[in-house]
Protein backbone atom coordinates (compact mmCIF):
# COMPACT_ATOMS: atom_id res chain seq x y z
CA UNK A 1 0.00 0.00 0.00
CA UNK A 2 1.43 3.29 -1.05
CA UNK A 3 0.78 6.54 0.65
CA UNK A 4 0.17 10.07 -0.37
CA UNK A 5 -0.58 13.16 1.43
CA UNK A 6 -0.54 15.81 -1.64
CA UNK A 7 -3.05 16.32 -4.44
CA UNK A 8 0.21 16.22 -7.17
CA UNK A 9 1.52 13.19 -6.37
CA UNK A 10 -1.88 11.22 -6.11
CA UNK A 11 -2.69 12.32 -9.38
CA UNK A 12 0.53 11.49 -11.36
CA UNK A 13 0.31 8.02 -9.29
CA UNK A 14 -3.27 7.52 -10.84
CA UNK A 15 -2.73 8.50 -14.15
CA UNK A 16 -0.11 5.92 -14.40
CA UNK A 17 -2.45 3.22 -13.11
CA UNK A 18 -5.25 4.28 -15.65
CA UNK A 19 -2.62 4.05 -18.40
CA UNK A 20 -2.43 0.56 -18.01
CA UNK A 21 -6.23 0.57 -18.11
CA UNK A 22 -6.61 -0.22 -14.44
CA UNK A 23 -10.15 1.10 -12.72
CA UNK A 24 -10.22 3.07 -9.70
CA UNK A 25 -12.46 2.77 -7.30
CA UNK A 26 -12.88 5.06 -4.13
CA UNK A 27 -13.64 4.98 -0.34
CA UNK A 28 -14.02 8.46 1.09
CA UNK A 29 -13.55 8.41 4.77
CA UNK A 30 -12.33 10.13 8.18
CA UNK A 31 -10.11 7.82 9.88
CA UNK A 32 -11.00 5.56 12.69
CA UNK A 33 -11.82 2.94 11.30
CA UNK A 34 -14.51 0.05 11.78
CA UNK A 35 -15.71 -3.15 10.12
CA UNK A 36 -18.27 -0.69 8.34
CA UNK A 37 -15.57 1.23 6.70
CA UNK A 38 -13.75 -1.91 5.63
CA UNK A 39 -16.86 -3.55 4.20
CA UNK A 40 -17.06 -0.87 2.03
CA UNK A 41 -13.04 -1.53 1.15
CA UNK A 42 -14.44 -5.03 0.23
CA UNK A 43 -17.22 -3.84 -1.92
CA UNK A 44 -15.10 -1.79 -3.89
CA UNK A 45 -12.46 -4.57 -4.31
CA UNK A 46 -14.71 -6.68 -6.02
CA UNK A 47 -15.66 -3.67 -8.49
CA UNK A 48 -12.83 -2.31 -9.73
CA UNK A 49 -9.01 -2.98 -10.03
CA UNK A 50 -7.54 -0.36 -8.11
CA UNK A 51 -8.77 0.69 -4.44
CA UNK A 52 -7.84 4.08 -3.08
CA UNK A 53 -9.13 5.35 0.29
CA UNK A 54 -8.78 8.72 1.17
CA UNK A 55 -8.20 9.88 5.39
CA UNK A 56 -9.36 13.34 5.92
CA UNK A 57 -11.27 14.99 8.93
CA UNK A 58 -13.05 17.77 6.99
CA UNK A 59 -13.11 20.93 9.33
CA UNK A 60 -15.89 22.50 6.86
CA UNK A 61 -18.52 19.65 7.71
CA UNK A 62 -18.33 20.75 11.51
CA UNK A 63 -20.34 23.11 13.30
CA UNK A 64 -19.43 25.65 15.78
CA UNK A 65 -20.22 23.31 18.73
CA UNK A 66 -19.45 19.66 17.09
CA UNK A 67 -16.38 17.72 17.72
CA UNK A 68 -13.74 18.35 15.38
CA UNK A 69 -11.17 18.60 18.00
CA UNK A 70 -12.14 15.53 19.97
CA UNK A 71 -12.49 13.55 16.69
CA UNK A 72 -10.55 10.47 17.20
CA UNK A 73 -7.37 10.17 14.85
CA UNK A 74 -5.88 6.55 14.58
CA UNK A 75 -3.98 6.65 11.26
CA UNK A 76 -1.18 3.89 12.17
CA UNK A 77 -4.92 1.57 13.29
CA UNK A 78 -6.07 2.33 10.40
CA UNK A 79 -3.14 1.74 8.35
CA UNK A 80 -2.84 -1.88 9.63
CA UNK A 81 -6.41 -2.30 8.89
CA UNK A 82 -6.53 -0.70 5.20
CA UNK A 83 -3.33 -3.10 4.48
CA UNK A 84 -5.03 -6.18 5.40
CA UNK A 85 -7.48 -5.54 3.45
CA UNK A 86 -5.52 -5.21 0.53
CA UNK A 87 -5.77 -1.49 -0.17
CA UNK A 88 -3.52 0.12 -3.07
CA UNK A 89 -3.60 3.63 -2.60
CA UNK A 90 -4.37 5.92 0.68
CA UNK A 91 -4.91 9.53 0.63
CA UNK A 92 -3.95 11.52 3.83
CA UNK A 93 -4.06 15.10 3.00
CA UNK A 94 -3.66 18.30 4.91
CA UNK A 95 -6.25 21.02 5.43
CA UNK A 96 -3.75 22.98 3.83
CA UNK A 97 -3.93 20.72 0.89
CA UNK A 98 -8.04 20.76 0.42
CA UNK A 99 -8.34 24.11 1.24
CA UNK A 100 -5.14 25.88 0.62
CA UNK A 101 -6.50 29.53 0.75
CA UNK A 102 -8.34 28.83 3.72
CA UNK A 103 -12.00 27.69 4.51
CA UNK A 104 -13.89 30.58 4.70
CA UNK A 105 -13.50 32.40 0.96
CA UNK A 106 -13.44 28.45 -0.66
CA UNK A 107 -15.45 27.87 -3.30
CA UNK A 108 -18.32 25.56 -2.03
CA UNK A 109 -20.78 22.86 -3.90
CA UNK A 110 -24.50 22.85 -2.02
CA UNK A 111 -27.42 20.58 -2.98
CA UNK A 112 -30.56 22.09 -2.65
CA UNK A 113 -33.92 21.18 -0.88
CA UNK A 114 -32.56 17.59 0.10
CA UNK A 115 -29.35 18.99 2.26
CA UNK A 116 -31.70 21.42 4.58
CA UNK A 117 -34.02 18.88 6.10
CA UNK A 118 -33.60 15.79 8.49
CA UNK A 119 -29.79 16.38 9.46
CA UNK A 120 -29.57 19.39 7.85
CA UNK A 121 -31.81 21.48 9.78
CA UNK A 122 -30.11 20.51 13.20
CA UNK A 123 -26.76 20.72 11.67
CA UNK A 124 -26.43 23.79 9.16
CA UNK A 125 -23.88 24.16 6.64
CA UNK A 126 -23.01 20.51 7.31
CA UNK A 127 -23.94 19.05 4.20
CA UNK A 128 -22.18 21.88 2.06
CA UNK A 129 -18.91 21.04 3.81
CA UNK A 130 -19.44 17.13 3.00
CA UNK A 131 -20.34 17.97 -0.89
CA UNK A 132 -17.76 20.55 -1.22
CA UNK A 133 -14.64 18.16 0.18
CA UNK A 134 -16.51 14.83 -1.86
CA UNK A 135 -16.48 17.13 -5.16
CA UNK A 136 -12.93 18.19 -4.22
CA UNK A 137 -11.75 14.65 -4.13
CA UNK A 138 -13.71 13.40 -7.06
CA UNK A 139 -12.17 15.94 -8.96
CA UNK A 140 -8.41 14.51 -7.43
CA UNK A 141 -9.03 10.82 -7.29
CA UNK A 142 -11.12 10.76 -10.76
CA UNK A 143 -12.54 7.30 -10.09
CA UNK A 144 -14.53 5.39 -11.99
CA UNK A 145 -17.11 4.64 -8.73
CA UNK A 146 -16.94 5.68 -5.12
CA UNK A 147 -18.77 3.85 -2.26
CA UNK A 148 -20.51 5.02 0.71
CA UNK A 149 -22.46 3.66 3.66
CA UNK A 150 -26.51 3.45 3.43
CA UNK A 151 -25.97 4.61 7.74
CA UNK A 152 -25.70 8.36 6.36
CA UNK A 153 -28.72 7.63 4.17
CA UNK A 154 -29.23 11.57 3.65
CA UNK A 155 -25.48 11.99 3.03
CA UNK A 156 -25.22 9.24 0.53
CA UNK A 157 -28.51 10.63 -1.40
CA UNK A 158 -27.16 14.42 -1.52
CA UNK A 159 -23.99 12.84 -2.90
CA UNK A 160 -26.06 11.30 -5.43
CA UNK A 161 -27.95 13.54 -6.55
CA UNK A 162 -24.83 16.28 -6.69
CA UNK A 163 -23.07 13.43 -8.91
CA UNK A 164 -25.99 13.81 -11.27
CA UNK A 165 -27.21 17.30 -10.90
CA UNK A 166 -23.54 17.87 -12.08
CA UNK A 167 -22.54 15.45 -14.63
CA UNK A 168 -19.97 13.69 -12.91
CA UNK A 169 -18.78 10.20 -14.42
CA UNK A 170 -18.67 8.75 -11.35
CA UNK A 171 -20.75 5.47 -10.28
CA UNK A 172 -22.19 5.61 -6.71
CA UNK A 173 -22.20 2.55 -4.81
CA UNK A 174 -24.16 2.49 -1.64
CA UNK A 175 -23.74 -0.40 0.80
CA UNK A 176 -25.71 -1.83 3.43
CA UNK A 177 -25.28 -0.61 7.21
CA UNK A 178 -22.24 -2.81 9.14
CA UNK A 179 -23.55 -3.69 13.14
CA UNK A 180 -22.95 -4.79 16.05
CA UNK A 181 -24.99 -8.08 17.13
CA UNK A 182 -27.18 -6.36 18.81
CA UNK A 183 -28.33 -4.33 15.89
CA UNK A 184 -26.51 -0.89 16.45
CA UNK A 185 -25.08 0.70 13.69
CA UNK A 186 -21.36 0.62 13.75
CA UNK A 187 -20.24 4.18 13.71
CA UNK A 188 -16.61 6.20 14.53
CA UNK A 189 -18.83 7.70 17.38
CA UNK A 190 -19.90 4.89 19.35
CA UNK A 191 -16.78 4.92 21.13
CA UNK A 192 -17.95 8.17 22.88
CA UNK A 193 -20.56 6.18 24.89
CA UNK A 194 -20.19 4.78 27.99
CA UNK A 195 -20.98 1.18 29.10
CA UNK A 196 -24.64 2.31 30.04
CA UNK A 197 -24.99 4.34 27.17
CA UNK A 198 -23.85 1.78 24.77
CA UNK A 199 -26.76 -0.99 26.27
CA UNK A 200 -29.60 1.85 25.50
CA UNK A 201 -28.31 2.94 22.08
CA UNK A 202 -29.81 0.09 20.34
CA UNK A 203 -33.11 0.82 20.81
CA UNK A 204 -32.89 3.10 18.25
CA UNK A 205 -32.62 0.57 15.32
CA UNK A 206 -35.17 -1.95 17.32
CA UNK A 207 -37.83 1.57 16.58
CA UNK A 208 -37.13 1.67 13.43
CA UNK A 209 -37.24 -1.85 12.80
CA UNK A 210 -40.89 -1.78 14.96
CA UNK A 211 -42.16 0.99 12.64
CA UNK A 212 -41.18 -1.25 9.53
CA UNK A 213 -42.94 -3.96 10.67
CA UNK A 214 -46.06 -1.92 10.98
CA UNK A 215 -45.81 -0.28 7.83
CA UNK A 216 -45.25 -3.76 5.94
CA UNK A 217 -48.22 -5.03 7.58
CA UNK A 218 -50.73 -2.40 6.63
CA UNK A 219 -50.48 0.21 9.06
CA UNK A 220 -51.03 3.63 7.67
CA UNK A 221 -51.14 6.48 10.25
CA UNK A 222 -47.51 7.66 9.57
CA UNK A 223 -48.20 10.49 11.97
CA UNK A 224 -49.04 8.11 14.76
CA UNK A 225 -46.44 5.82 13.86
CA UNK A 226 -43.75 9.20 14.16
CA UNK A 227 -45.15 9.97 17.28
CA UNK A 228 -45.21 6.92 18.98
CA UNK A 229 -41.60 6.01 17.95
CA UNK A 230 -40.38 9.04 19.37
CA UNK A 231 -41.85 8.66 22.63
CA UNK A 232 -40.26 5.21 22.72
CA UNK A 233 -36.90 7.02 22.17
CA UNK A 234 -37.88 9.57 24.61
CA UNK A 235 -38.81 6.94 27.36
CA UNK A 236 -35.56 4.72 26.68
CA UNK A 237 -33.29 8.30 28.05
CA UNK A 238 -32.57 9.34 24.07
CA UNK A 239 -33.34 12.86 23.12
CA UNK A 240 -35.12 12.29 19.28
CA UNK A 241 -34.13 15.01 17.06
CA UNK A 242 -36.06 13.60 13.76
CA UNK A 243 -37.84 10.71 13.70
CA UNK A 244 -39.39 10.36 10.51
CA UNK A 245 -41.19 8.23 7.27
CA UNK A 246 -39.63 9.62 3.83
CA UNK A 247 -39.96 8.61 0.10
CA UNK A 248 -36.46 7.04 -0.23
CA UNK A 249 -35.54 8.36 -3.82
CA UNK A 250 -36.76 12.03 -2.65
CA UNK A 251 -36.51 11.98 0.86
CA UNK A 252 -39.67 14.01 1.04
CA UNK A 253 -42.48 13.05 2.00
CA UNK A 254 -44.70 9.69 1.14
CA UNK A 255 -46.45 9.88 -2.15
CA UNK A 256 -48.67 7.79 -4.46
CA UNK A 257 -44.97 7.96 -7.01
CA UNK A 258 -42.79 6.29 -3.99
CA UNK A 259 -41.47 2.75 -4.89
CA UNK A 260 -39.45 2.14 -1.56
CA UNK A 261 -39.88 3.75 2.15
CA UNK A 262 -37.15 5.00 4.60
CA UNK A 263 -37.66 5.39 8.28
CA UNK A 264 -34.92 7.69 9.21
CA UNK A 265 -33.67 8.67 12.99
CA UNK A 266 -31.70 10.72 14.77
CA UNK A 267 -30.96 11.09 18.23
CA UNK A 268 -28.78 12.24 21.04
CA UNK A 269 -27.69 9.86 23.79
CA UNK A 270 -25.66 12.34 25.84
CA UNK A 271 -23.29 14.23 24.10
CA UNK A 272 -23.58 11.31 21.39
CA UNK A 273 -25.80 12.26 18.30
CA UNK A 274 -26.62 8.83 16.80
CA UNK A 275 -28.00 8.08 13.28
CA UNK A 276 -29.61 5.04 11.79
CA UNK A 277 -32.13 4.49 8.91
CA UNK A 278 -34.42 1.10 7.63
CA UNK A 279 -36.14 0.61 4.02
CA UNK A 280 -38.84 -0.91 3.20
CA UNK A 281 -40.04 -1.29 -0.33
CA UNK A 282 -43.42 -0.47 -1.68
CA UNK A 283 -46.18 -3.14 -2.68
CA UNK A 284 -47.47 -1.24 -5.70
CA UNK A 285 -50.86 -2.77 -4.48
CA UNK A 286 -51.07 0.02 -1.37
CA UNK A 287 -53.76 2.83 -1.28
CA UNK A 288 -51.08 5.41 -2.19
CA UNK A 289 -54.20 7.92 -1.58
CA UNK A 290 -54.65 7.30 2.07
CA UNK A 291 -50.76 6.83 2.90
CA UNK A 292 -49.86 10.08 0.79
CA UNK A 293 -52.70 11.90 3.01
CA UNK A 294 -50.93 11.00 5.87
Amino acid sequence: MRTYTTNATLRAALNDLRSKGQSIAFVPTMGNLHEGHLQLVRCARKRCDVVVVSIFVNPLQFGANEDLDAYPRTLAADKEKLFSEGVQVLFTPGVEDIYPEGMHTHTQVQVPDISETLCGSSRPGHFNGVTTVVNKLFNIVQPDLAVFGEKDFQQLSIVRKMVSDLCMPVQIVGVATARDEDGLAKSSRNGYLSPEQRRIAPIIHQTLTTCREAIACGFDNFLQLESHARMQLLQAGLEPDYFTIRDARTLRAVSEETEEIAILAAARLGNTRLIDNVRLAVNPASDWGMLAAQ
